[in-house]
C-alpha cells in the first residue's frame, strides 16, 4: 500500500490493458487507480476484465460522463489519502508517459522532494514525435506560467508527477477548481506556496500512437485565464489560507522555496 499510479481514462481502449501492463510488468510493487469518465468504446469493461489477473493491485472508479481531468485526479487523491498510500502519481494512459520512469520518479520523492516532476524542459529531458505546433504551444505556455505566476518549474503544465502523501493531506482540495493544464499548474503553484520542495525529473515524452488526443480550445482557454486568476489570487487575496487544509499548520507561516531540478 506504498505505491499508487493514477490513470485518468476517457476512450483509451487501444492503450488501457498495455499501460496497465507495463506499470505491472516492472515489479515495483504499484497498485493502479484507473478514474473512467464513463467511456463509451468499453474502457472500463477491459479495466474489469483484469481484475482476476492483478487481484489487490488494480481498481477502477467509473463516473458518468466527461467531468474532467482535474476532477478526476482529485478523485484519485482523496481515495488514495483514504487507503493509506504514501506516494500518489499521475500517468496518462497513452504512453506519452513511459512507465518506466515511475521508479526515477520515486526515488527522488524517496530522497527527500515532496514532489517529482516528469519533466520536458530541463537539462536531458526531451519530446518525441510531437509535432511542431504542439511542442510551440506547449512551450509557449511554460514560458507563459512562469512569467506570470513567477513560479520557477520548467514544465509547469507536465501531467507525470509523484506526490508524497503530505503534499495531498495539506492541500485543501476542495479550493483546486481547473479541470485541463491549469490543473496541473493550480497543483504545482499552491504546493510551492506551501513550501513544499518539488524536483523537476529530466523525461522523454512521446505523442500517443494510439487513441486521439483530448487537447482542445476550451483547455488552452482554460489554461491562458488560469494562470492570470492565479496570479491575481495570489497578490490581492490570502490564496495560502484558501489552499491550505483546515487540518494542517498555518499557511501563513509558510513562504516558497526554490524549485530543485533534477538534472542527470
Amino acid at each position: 500500500m506504498e505505491k499508487l499510479v493514477i490513470i485518468p481514462t476517457f476512450n483509451e481502449k487501444e492503450n488501457i490493458e498495455k499501460i496497465i501492463g507495463a506499470v505491472f510488468l516492472l515489479q515495483q510493487h504499484y497498485h493502479i487507480l484507473v478514474i473512467d469518465d464513463g467511456s463509451p468504446d468499453g474502457t472500463a469493461a477491459i479495466v474489469k476484465s483484469l481484475f482476476t489477473k492483478y487481484p489487490g493491485q488494480l481498481f477502477i472508479v467509473e463516473r458518468t460522463g466527461k467531468q474532467g481531468l482535474g476532477t478526476a485526479y482529485i478523485h484519485g487523491f482523496r481515495w488514495a489519502l483514504q487507503n493509506g498510500y504514501q506516494f500518489i502519481f499521475e500517468m496518462d494512459a497513452d504512453f506519452s508517459h513511459n512507465p518506466t520512469d515511475l521508479e526515477k520518479l520515486y526515488e527522488v520523492c524517496k530522497k527527500g522532494a515532496d514532489i517529482a516532476v516528469g519533466s520536458r524542459y530541463v537539462k536531458g529531458g526531451s519530446v518525441v514525435n510531437w509535432p511542431a505546433d504542439r511542442i510551440l504551444l506547449s512551450k509557449g505556455a511554460s514560458l507563459y506560467t512562469r512569467l506570470i505566476t513567477w513560479m520557477p518549474i520548467m514544465d509547469p503544465t507536465a501531467g507525470f508527477v509523484c506526490y508524497r502523501r503530505e503534499v495531498l493531506e495539506a492541500i485543501n482540495l476542495s479550493a483546486i477548481h481547473f479541470l485541463g493544464y491549469a490543473f496541473q499548474i493550480e497543483m504545482k503553484f499552491a504546493a510551492w506556496k506551501l513550501n513544499f520542495l518539488i524536483a523537476e525529473v529530466p523525461i522523454s515524452f512521446q505523442d500517443r500512437k494510439l487513441g486521439e488526443s483530448k487537447m482542445n480550445k476550451g483547455i488552452i482557454k482554460e489554461g491562458v485565464i488560469g494562470v492570470l486568476k492565479l496570479r491575481w489570487m495570489s497578490l490581492f487575496k490570502n490564496y495560502r489560507s484558501n489552499v491550505k487544509n483546515i487540518y494542517q499548520e498555518d499557511a501563513a507561516s509558510f513562504q516558497p522555496k526554490e524549485v530543485i531540478m533534477e538534472q542527470k
